[in-house]
């Protein structure tokens, strides 16, 4: 037996110790040269200022007048909520799964490197890793790994992941002793990915089972703290059996740690994932036209805003909350009604042509070239030209493929060739509709087709058509308020001609609809009601286009507007838009409201950016504006009204309503504006292209392919119990308005009788 002697025993301990301390000294050296990138080998650290104010990338998110979310601008779809928003299921399986001491360590877990340790030296690779919920928040939330904070020892593949492993231990010190324990927790919970671009768990569970986070089950909280070791692994729309097998871990792990009873889990882990996966994009949710619509006056206010305050904020990555003037109710009524009379248009507009196109001249013969002509206009067709050759470009275009399509019974898989897929889709017929409250100008909802996700174009404000009989109002007006005629005065229905005096060097006559003239001397409120073409020919041959023009102008409409005799039919394009905007000066007392879209813009922490306020001025006297609307009414009240039939909707009775019908010519463009005491709408229907129309009168008139909608929304407007404000009534009338017409009208309406004509809008040319 070998004895050790004392002084070798002692000198080993002294040599012990002195390793350790030179091993330690190396290691704090080591982590102090990691912290001030000592060399530039190491990369830099986030500052102080970062550390205490963490950023992730956020979406903003549009906000309706009545609390609702109608959509987000993001890059990564985050959101954050905070602690006592989630359900302390979620909490457990966290817990349970992820950092079992996180509670009681310091950011850095002893026990859990030494278990990674063990792990690598017995080759065991299961022995599970290392990382707190805190280190993962360090390298989440600051980009720990990336180039960003690369120094020169960056591209070295093992050097790399121990510096960051460093920064990340670090970093983890730091925030342990800046933030509570369920700060932390939620820094980590509002910034992990779960997979399908879906980050923070508030969109994550809205996403998976469209509930909010305080709602998730035992099961549900499973599943998406599973995911978090891989999203895409155990993505359950994907991998479901690797997403049920990874959610039964979880479970098995919850029941280790005591947070669920051993029989509970035995039933939960046999449980089917019962998703209800809703996908939180661009082209979901309410209001989309109006979100694109909003989205490049939002950038433009941003980068405005940013120079004005030395700011870098951002739209998709700020988190900002724009509070906007839609109502998620008018909204959702308005999208079902258009739909719901959209469905119709399109069932009798496909049997109205049957096998025969629809892009057809006025005697109904088909446009030739017509779709080789919009094949050229293709941004798609253009490229392929510049690559490959117009010969070959053809051929593409001709060459059939799998694709889906839009159809009003949902997406349909299909065979087609690009060029068929385009004569397909030119067979549709496309719509616009808005709603404003004309007190504020507050646009109340905004539906701008009958398709975001396959038809994008905007034809509230980005569309343009004529408006036809719609634009008539302007007309009577400007005569009215320029004292060429008073509400009760008659004008003769006859045949008006324009000659070289007049700008029509060819001379011009308009005609009524079926070119009937009674020859009878019609009341203001007659000729408007049952859109007699000659009067408004008569009108504008008194007061002069120009000053048809300066009233439509001053009243709301931007566009320009030809200053021709025919302008009376309405033969300038205008927008869905500019027409709301501009009759609701006729039901807001003769003052022209700029129409309002956002109330106020705050940043992510809810501090106010910016609040918004409605602009008016008067340019009609309360009487005048009244007088218009006296005279609107007659389309929905008297015999013969080209609205009249707004009655069959149940929307009239107890109710003042002024409208006015549209129509263009060969029927391309069907208009209807309907304004109650609280609500203006207008709505347009028609076909992409102004070949595109219905060949007759009784279908493509705008009381029958635009006004249904009108009614559909208005009822369900007024059912609406919690929408009180826009309950049915009369208008506003002015305390010394006075109208005596000699004992041919007053103001109360005549009893209603059903009109003897069978087409009931005459605002054709």
């Amino acid at each position: 037996m070998i004895e050790l002697q004392p002084g070798k025993y002692r000198h080993s301990i002294i040599r012990v110790w002195r390793f350790a301390a030179i091993g330690l000294g190396l290691i704090i050296f080591y982590i102090f040269a990691v912290s001030i990138n000592l060399l530039w080998l190491f990369g830099g650290m986030p500052d102080l200022k970062t550390l205490e104010n963490p950023k992730s990338e956020l979406a903003s998110e549009l906000i309706s007048e009545d609390g609702k979310s109608l959509g987000k601008y993001f890059f990564e779809n985050r959101t954050p909520i905070e602690f006592d928003q989630i359900s302390p299921n979620l909490i457990e399986a966290l817990l349970a799964t992820e950092d079992a001491r996180f509670v009681n360590h310091s950011g850095i877990d002893p026990r859990s490197l030494a278990r990674v340790f063990k792990g690598v030296v017995s080759g065991n690779s299961s022995s599970g890793g290392g990382s707190t919920l805190t280190q993962q928040v360090a390298k989440n939330l600051f980009q720990t790994r990336s180039e960003k904070y690369g120094g020169l020892l960056h591209k070295i593949p093992l050097v790399r992941t121990v510096i960051a492993k460093t920064k990340e231990w670090i970093l983890s010190v730091v925030l342990e002793r800046k933030y509570t324990k369920r700060e932390i927790m939620m820094m980590y919970l509002n910034t992990v990915s779960f997979g399908n671009n879906t980050y923070g768990i508030k969109v994550a569970a809205k996403t998976y089972f469209n509930k909010d986070a305080w709602d998730l089950s035992v099961s549900e909280a499973a599943l998406l703290v599973g995911m978090l070791q891989n999203p895409t692994l155990y993505n359950p729309l994907r991998f479901p059996t690797n997403a049920v097998n990874r959610r039964n871990t979880v479970l098995a792990q919850m029941v280790k740690y005591k947070y669920l009873p051993e029989d509970k889990f035995d039933s939960l882990k046999e449980k089917s994932l019962g998703m209800k996966f809703t996908v939180d994009g661009h082209n979901t949710g309410l209001a989309p036209y109006f979100r694109e619509s909003m989205r490049g006056y939002l950038k433009a206010w941003v980068k405005k805003y940013n120079e004005e305050n030395g700011e870098d904020l951002d739209l998709y990555t700020s988190g900002l909350r724009i509070y906007t003037t839609i109502d998620s109710r008018m909204q959702r009524y308005q999208e079902e009604a258009l739909n719901e009379h959209m469905r119709a248009q399109q069932r009798l507009f496909d049997e109205h042509w049957k096998d025969r196109n629809p892009w057809a001249y006025p005697d109904g013969k088909e446009v030739p070239g017509f779709i080789e002509k919009a094949v050229r206009t293709l941004p798609y067709f253009n490229v392929l030209k510049k690559e490959v050759g117009e010969k070959e470009a053809w051929k593409v275009m001709n060459r059939p493929y799998k694709m889906k399509v839009f159809s009003y019974d949902g997406e349909k898989e299909v065979t087609m060739s690009p060029i068929d897929s385009l004569r397909y889709y030119k067979r549709f017929l496309h719509a616009g509709m808005m709603s404003m409250d004309p007190r504020n100008g507050q646009v109340k909802a905004w539906v701008g087709g009958v398709n975001f996700k396959y038809f994008k174009y905007d034809h509230v404000k980005q569309g343009a058509r004529q408006p036809g009989s719609t634009f008539k109002p302007f007309v009577y007006v400007s005569a009215l308020d320029k004292n060429f005629l008073t509400p009760c005065d008659r004008v003769m229905d006859a045949p008006v001609h324009f000659g070289l005096s007049d700008g029509v060097p060819g001379g011009w006559t308009p005609h009524n609809a079926g070119n009937k003239f009674s020859y009878r001397a019609l009341s203001l409120r007659q000729a408007l009601g049952k859109s007699v073409n000659s009067v408004s020919a008569n009108i504008i041959k008194m007061v002069k286009p120009n000053t048809v023009v300066e009233y439509a102008h001053k009243l709301g409409i931007t566009s320009e507007l030809n200053p021709k005799p025919s302008l009376c039919l309405g033969i300038s394009s205008v927008s869905v838009f500019e027409m709301v905007n501009a009759y609701c000066a006729f039901a807001n007392g003769g003052h022209r409201t700029e129409a309002l879209t956002i109330l106020r813009i705050e940043d992510r922490y809810g501090n106010v950016l910016q609040q918004f306020y409605q602009k008016q001025n008067q340019e009609l006297s309360e009487n005048m504006a009244y007088s218009m609307l006296y005279l609107m009414r007659g389309a929905v009240e008297d015999p013969g009204g080209t609205a009249g039939r707004l009655r069959t909707f149940g929307v009239t009775e107890g109710n003042e309503i002024a409208a006015k019908t549209g129509t263009s010519q060969n029927y391309s463009d069907g208009w209807f504006m309907g304004m109650t005491q609280h609500l203006v709408s207008g709505i347009w229907v028609g076909g992409e292209d102004m070949q595109i129309h219905f060949r007759t009168m009784a279908l493509g008139q705008g009381g029958r392919v635009a006004m249904p909608a009108w009614g559909l929304y208005m009822k369900k407007v007024y059912d609406d119990p919690t929408l009180l404000q826009y309950r049915k009534g009369p208008f506003n009338k002015p305390e010394n308005f006075r109208l005596d017409c000699g004992g041919v009208r007053s103001d109360s309406a005549d009893t209603y009788t059903p009109p003897s004509r069978t087409d009931d809008e005459g605002a054709l040319f």
